[in-house]
């Protein structure tokens, strides 16, 4: 039987989550598996991996054959590294303890790339964060500016139409006044006229 190291889907539509087996290569893919010994959720940056190292190491010993995403996964947490030095140990190129060596010479190097990577993600995010805010500040600073200048022309146009009213109603105001003097008005004339004319009888 030839085994494969593969994905399991899991999850819901458009948010995947997986699972990495060991499976016969003739099962379908959420078919049949022989164990189950992780999880991977790409949705997520970085990705989480979620690996037993052991049972992937003996999979990959037993001559599992890993599937592309698979074999990047696995290259990733070092188990090909692993394997890659316990072949040599096997061979005699080196001693157990130089193998030792250097894969945690290795998981240090692979650790601070690592640390790299998600300062270099969180960096970003601040920056893509920072930069959405002062987007929405212009937006809402355009916006209340808007506003203002929209309050501005309604209380000018309140006011011209407040003062329209003012000046419609002024002449009638002066007007009843007049009307109310017109007989002491015709009374004065009357006595001009009088005066007037004997002033020309005495001349």
């Amino acid at each position: 039987m030839s085994v494969r190291i593969r994905l399991q889907r899991h999850g819901r539509k458009r948010r995947p989550f997986y699972h990495i087996v060991a499976a016969d290569q003739r099962t379908k893919r959420d078919g049949r598996i022989i164990e189950r010994f992780g999880s991977y959720d790409p949705t997520k940056n970085p990705a989480f991996i979620d690996l037993d190292f052991e049972k992937a190491l003996k999979w990959i010993e037993r001559g599992a054959q890993p599937s592309d995403t698979c074999r990047a996964i696995l290259s990733y947490e070092g188990v090909l590294m692993r394997d890659h030095l316990n072949r040599g140990v096997t061979k005699g190129a080196l001693t157990e303890k130089q193998a030792d060596a250097k894969f945690e010479e290795w998981k240090k190097s692979k650790a601070s790339q690592i640390d790299k990577k998600v300062e270099s993600l969180s960096k970003a995010a601040e920056k893509e964060a920072a930069e959405r805010l002062k987007a929405e500040k212009e937006v809402r600073e355009k916006r209340e500016a808007v506003i203002a200048e929209r309050q501005a022309e309604e209380a000018k146009a309140a006011e011209e139409a407040q003062a329209a009213a003012a000046a419609e109603n002024a002449p009638a105001e002066e007007a009843a006044p007049a009307a109310g003097e017109a007989p002491e008005a015709k009374a004065e004339e009357a006595k001009e006229e009088g005066e007037a004319k004997e002033e020309k009888k005495e001349g």
